[in-house]
């Protein structure tokens, strides 16, 4: 894993990217070879050409991150990963026109573009075919240990177990802190010398999962491991790098006090979020106003009650606000007021109302508490008062995803399907502890890519 602005990616997916990135010029130069050597033209190398191939690559890219094109399951099935790459090289060729429009200077023939984009879907998902076969075996792996044998240790193991892994376990050591919970486990007491067995398994980390800390903590070993140059992890750290989340079951709160996040010098970040959060708030309202005002028409005349719903969230360091968005419910969705959670399939949906909520329509009103400031784009979804009053007394931290601005999408929106439980709360409330202690621009442009993924197949909407 490589820690870029905060957020961990692979190293695979790393690689790959710059693969793809070197594939997605050279399809473009071979298509622009091809139709000039199909006119009789020059086909010579020209550095002229490197600011219209770098557009042409950039802009297919981005497009490839927000389908979900370096997801997991994407390496794993070439069909979805087939099918990812024809709807990110057609929302790139739409991306490029108005590039084009904007930039006249930097544009392709069609027919240049044409055959860049079918060179560029072959050469793509080649590599995809070579790297399915390789991703999965071991020798892309790192190897660690992990010190305990009780039940974190077994989750670690369990992890190690499921697809797209980038790690598996070479060993464990019993270090008599609890329960045995892993049957391969070695006790300390059969290991001579813990170095000696971190070197000869060839692991590149050890992970700290003793189930009780007080007088367990075999200072004297971790300090001779870290000095043979093998990183030393503690199992929160660990499952936050792997996972993309803060895991609550393992968290402690010396850990959040003193470990890297929550960073107070976020003001030109912050500065840089607002005005990126007025502008597309206001091109979104102008752009989408008449269908913003055609669609609360139909709303309308469909069912009784007002076309705009109207609902108090908490936002901001706890401070409540009035949400507006258009309404997909019938109007006595809730008897006497009191807060019911959304289900799957749920009946008080009105028939536009699930015709909206698939398309994101109803959020679009959204975009005018954006531009008031209560909300941002990206962030932590506001939950209403009563659910945060029963949520804070059940879950650790919950307070805590209030640090930050809520969002019409988020880490944990892109990540987990719409919540309907205080279990899914409590998931979601990981990602959302992650996103707040790991905020940059970057992870915000990531989150902000993906949600085109999450709005071409909404498996999560209710």
């Amino acid at each position: 894993m490589v820690r870029l602005f905060k957020h961990y990616v692979s190293h695979a997916v790393l690689w790959l990217g710059a693969i793809d990135f070197a594939l997605l010029l050279l399809a473009g130069e071979a298509g622009w070879a091809l139709r000039t050597w199909q006119i009789g033209g020059d086909v010579s190398l020209d550095w002229a050409r490197l600011p219209h191939l770098a557009t042409f690559a950039a802009t297919m890219q981005l497009a490839m991150v927000g389908v979900g094109s370096y997801g997991a399951e994407a390496l794993r099935s070439m069909r979805l990963a087939a099918a990812r790459l024809v709807v990110a090289i057609s929302l790139g060729v739409l991306l490029l026109s108005l590039v084009f429009f904007l930039v006249p200077a930097i544009t392709f023939w069609r027919s240049n573009l044409l055959y860049a984009m079918l060179f560029a879907f072959l050469a793509v998902f080649a590599v995809r075919l070579v790297f399915e076969r390789t991703i999965g075996a071991e020798a892309f792996k790192r190897r660690i240990l992990i010190l305990g044998a009780g039940a974190r240790a077994a989750r670690i193991e369990a992890l190690a177990q499921a697809e797209g892994a980038g790690f598996t376990v070479a060993g464990v050591v019993a270090m008599n802190d609890g329960p045995v919970a892993v049957a391969r486990a070695i006790n300390r007491s059969r290991i001579d010398s813990l170095t000696d067995h971190v070197v000869r398994l060839g692991v590149s980390e050890v992970v700290l999962a003793l189930e009780e800390r007080r007088n367990a903590l075999p200072l004297a070993d971790l300090l001779r491991v870290k000095t043979t140059g093998v990183h030393v992890n503690d199992i929160s750290s660990f499952l936050e790098r792997e996972t993309g989340r803060v895991d609550l079951d393992s968290l402690n709160p010396s850990w959040l006090i003193f470990s890297d996040g929550f960073s107070a010098g976020r003001r030109i970040s912050a500065a840089g979020k607002r005005l990126f959060d007025i502008l597309v708030a206001a091109a979104i309202l102008i752009l989408f106003g008449p269908l913003i005002l055609l669609t609360a028409l139909i709303v309308k005349m469909e069912s009784r009650g007002p076309a705009f719903f109207r609902q108090r969230r908490v936002g901001l360091y706890g401070e409540g606000f009035e949400l507006i968005k258009l309404r997909s419910m019938r109007e006595d969705a809730e008897v006497g007021g009191k807060a019911v959670w959304a289900q799957k399939d749920d009946p008080r949906v009105t028939r536009v109302g699930a015709i909206i909520r698939k398309l994101r329509i109803d959020e679009l009103p959204q975009a005018w508490t954006v531009l008031t400031g209560r909300m941002s784009f990206v962030g932590p979804r506001p939950e209403r008062p009563q659910f945060v009053d029963d949520l804070e007394a059940r879950l650790p931290f919950y307070a805590e995803r209030h640090v930050v601005k809520p969002g019409i999408t988020g880490w944990a929106q892109i990540n987990f399907p719409y919540g309907a439980s205080v279990e899914d709360a409590r998931q979601k409330l990981e990602y959302d502890l992650y996103y707040a202690k790991n905020y940059t621009p970057f992870l915000d442009i990531l989150i902000l890519l993906q949600t085109v993924r999450v709005v071409l197949w909404p498996e999560g909407a209710r």
